[in-house]
């Protein structure tokens, strides 16, 4: 099964759905903004990825910088800002087979399917 973390208002997260549809993958949507993932699921997404907190995070996000959180902060700090604040994560993740991957580009994501 195949689903992805989709924020309909990204335009990345848009060409991903695309992708994955016109490839002729069934998948779900996870519209993560609204069902928040929690600290576990963070977790073992960030295992799927094969990084570390920063790395499914949006830096740039304004509110990154106005929670006075740092790309040097421990994984912890990180994962309980996201849980808080579902916004700081990068978007889209496709999860597929245990694996995971950020469709920045979106093509990235073909690599898990």
């Amino acid at each position: 099964m195949i689903t992805i973390w989709h924020n309909p208002r990204c335009t990345k997260s848009r060409q991903t759905v695309a992708l994955l549809e016109e490839a002729g993958h069934k998948f779900t949507i996870r519209p993560y903004l609204i069902d928040t993932p929690g600290a576990d699921e963070i977790r073992a997404t960030i295992a799927a990825l094969g990084g570390r907190a920063i790395d499914m995070m949006r830096p740039g996000e304004k509110l990154f910088r106005e929670l006075g959180l740092s790309k040097d902060d421990d994984d912890e700090a990180l994962i309980a800002a996201m849980v808080e604040n579902p916004i700081l994560i990068e978007r889209p993740i496709v999860f597929s087979q245990g694996r995971a991957a950020i469709g920045r580009p979106p093509e990235a994501v073909l690599n898990i399917l």
